[in-house]
């Protein structure tokens, strides 16, 4: 997913990008087995409470420790955040 983002160009530094269009990216070349998984990794790099270091930046719904979920794809917009960049670079 991470990689994904790099090659989109989806870096800390702009614009946020739809959640579904990186998931239809990773699906469409390199995880071809369905969006759920792909989906649910991204949240669970946006959520401040599920890793120390947040790898994607996300805006919008991506859940609550209290266990609510995340909104669905079409609703959310990540980008890469800070640190993540570092790590691909």
């Amino acid at each position: 997913v991470l990689y994904a983002m790099n090659v989109l160009g989806n870096d800390w530094n702009k614009a946020y990008k739809k959640s579904a269009r990186v998931v239809g990216d990773v699906i469409g070349k390199y995880h071809p087995h369905g969006d759920s998984a792909v989906y649910d990794t991204i949240v669970r790099m946006a959520q401040p409470f599920s890793l120390r270091y947040m790898l994607v930046d996300g805006q919008g719904n991506f859940g609550s420790i209290d266990g609510d979920s995340a909104a669905a794809m079409r609703y959310t917009e990540i980008r890469l955040a800070k640190i993540a960049h570092e790590l691909m670079a």
